[in-house]
């Protein structure tokens, strides 16, 4: 059955002394919780949760730079770049510490900041997140097949075969295309009723970075691991936070191999599993999803209160 949204907050927007513009959802409580989205999505994508998470959450979606109402001034070379901004937007709307949940590419931003501002972050929430090790690209041979030679320049990612559709949907402005690829590696069970479907591709629309965002997954590292890229940062060792490691079993994004990778890398994280849930679980099991992760990041006094 398709999924619907109950409600659409109010994008706000708050300047920042970086001097970008960040938009973002507020729906008011009493916990704070700073949601960050990830890839191809903006604080849209959050409707659901920002929906039905217990009443208690005082909850902040922010649009990311380069996407839905935020601005674009300074191009983004890591993902250390989007966690920049994390800080002063909390200062900005007067939130000190606060839980911290990440979806996807918005994942290793959160373990970015934590790991740099651990003070700031109460707990941490990784829901299909790109791994503490990264997400390489690799070059394709002519039967499609990576290589195992990592592309490490933008004229490189700009340039892959694999990506090409979406970077062509996003110049035309082709519908149809973003939802056929949401359709093969996103919504792979249920799906946005339509009209949310549309307001979703609307918002895939507003992106201004997707190359710059590839660049940053592909060399993202902050194990002390090394990569298809190099050495990591070891900045994983200082993200000593309760930590969920929420994955859909059925995600074509991000393989449980890199879930794994994460739980390895942190030192106080566990692993909820999604049944029949992809990328979105959102989409495909809000009810689960909840269950799992309002009792992670309500105290326990409050844990207690919602069992």
């Amino acid at each position: 059955m398709p999924v619907a949204a109950v409600s659409d907050l109010p994008v706000r927007t708050v300047d920042l002394p970086t001097g970008e513009t960040v938009g973002y959802r507020h729906r008011e409580g009493d916990v704070p919780l700073v949601l960050l989205h990830g890839n191809m999505t903006s604080s849209k994508h959050w409707d659901l949760v920002l929906d039905a998470i217990d009443e208690r959450f005082d909850v902040y979606a922010m649009d990311m730079r380069g996407f839905g109402a935020s601005s674009y001034e300074t191009p983004v070379d890591s993902l250390a770049d989007f966690a920049a901004d994390v800080g002063p937007f909390a200062d900005a709307v007067g939130l000190d510490s606060f839980h911290l949940w990440g979806w996807s590419t918005g994942g290793g931003v959160a373990m970015q900041f934590a790991a740099e501002h651990p003070e700031r972050v109460e707990r941490l929430v990784l829901m299909d997140s790109v791994s503490t090790r990264g997400y390489p690209l690799f070059h394709t041979d002519e039967t499609g097949q990576p290589t195992g030679e990592p592309m490490t320049t933008r004229e490189e990612i700009a340039a892959a075969p694999a990506l090409a559709p979406v970077y062509q949907a996003h110049e035309t402005e082709n519908r149809e295309t973003f939802k056929a690829v949401w359709n093969q590696l996103i919504y792979t069970d249920e799906r946005p009723e339509d009209d949310l479907y549309e307001d979703y591709v609307d918002d895939m629309l507003t992106q201004r970075n997707i190359v710059d965002v590839y660049h940053a997954l592909a060399h993202f590292n902050v194990s002390d691991e090394t990569n298809a890229y190099g050495e990591g940062s070891g900045l994983a060792s200082e993200i000593t936070h309760p930590t969920l490691v929420v994955h859909g079993d059925r995600d074509l994004v991000i393989p449980r191999e890199m879930a794994d990778e994460t739980l390895a890398d942190l030192p106080n994280a566990e692993l909820v599993e999604l049944e029949d849930c992809g990328h979105s679980p959102p989409i495909d099991a809000l009810d689960d999803l909840l269950d799992a992760v309002e009792p992670f990041l309500l105290d326990e006094e409050d844990a207690e209160a919602a069992a």
